[in-house]
């Protein structure tokens, strides 16, 4: 499987995933800058108890939907690769498992989206010093809004690594990550049940780990439907 993810990550250089890996955050912060700068009077005042917060808060509205198109994107190049060149057959072909292939998709895919979660919480930081919010930075919060998200995401991620693979036609892959980016932009008000709504780290609890450790529970299920059903089809 180590052998497959160092050919994949070779495989990106042809590819433009990186840029998307940094678009997504940097797109993220940029849009606060802008936000923050045309309502700057008006959003200190009313995060004045706590702007490091209001910063955060504000990010995540943005931060959902640039995650779950990013990760539909992503996903589907991770795939499309083999796809566009036929190229099932001769990696199948190798000393290694579909498991091994698919594991090493999935790990990627999730490698590359914690990336991106990194990025954005640097980006916020840089922008909240930019904006003279003190020093007193709230790590503990911010870790937990940079990647709390991405566990409670990983249904989706396996999801789209699924579908991405054995679906040639990735319009398909790419329509239903729009779908569902449209979908999880109402999240907030979605019962605690769909995981749309666990993006957003909300539940009648107020306890962000539920919706994370809800998110990586699924994610393992549909991993592992995923990982059978692939293991089970013949060469694509």
């Amino acid at each position: 499987m180590i052998r497959f993810l160092l050919i994949d990550t070779l495989k990106m250089k042809k590819k433009w995933v990186w840029f998307l890996v940094f678009l997504g955050p940097a797109g993220v912060v940029g849009l606060e800058a802008f936000n923050f700068l045309l309502r700057y009077e008006w959003l200190t005042k009313q995060y004045q108890d706590d702007l490091w917060g209001g910063l955060i808060d504000e990010s995540r509205l943005l931060a959902v939907p640039a995650l779950m198109m990013g990760l539909a994107i992503v996903a589907s190049i991770l795939a499309g690769i083999e796809h566009q060149t036929n190229s099932w057959k001769q990696v199948l072909a190798l000393p290694v498992s579909k498991c091994s292939v698919f594991t090493a998709k999935f790990m990627l895919l999730t490698f590359l989206l914690f990336i991106s979660c990194t990025c954005l919480g640097i980006g916020l930081i840089c922008l909240g010093m930019a904006l003279d919010f003190g020093t007193k930075i709230p790590f503990e919060y911010l870790l937990k809004i940079s990647y709390y998200p991405l566990l409670a995401a990983l249904p989706f991620a396996a999801l789209h690594t699924w579908l991405s693979i054995v679906v040639k036609n990735q319009a398909i892959a790419l329509t239903c990550g729009i779908v569902g980016t449209i979908l999880s932009l109402y999240g907030v008000i979605m019962p605690d049940w769909v995981p749309y709504k666990w993006l957003f780290l909300e539940n009648s609890w107020g306890k962000f780990e539920y919706s994370a450790t809800a998110g990586v529970l699924t994610g393992l299920l549909v991993y592992l439907v995923g990982l059978l059903d692939f293991s089970r089809r013949d060469v694509l």
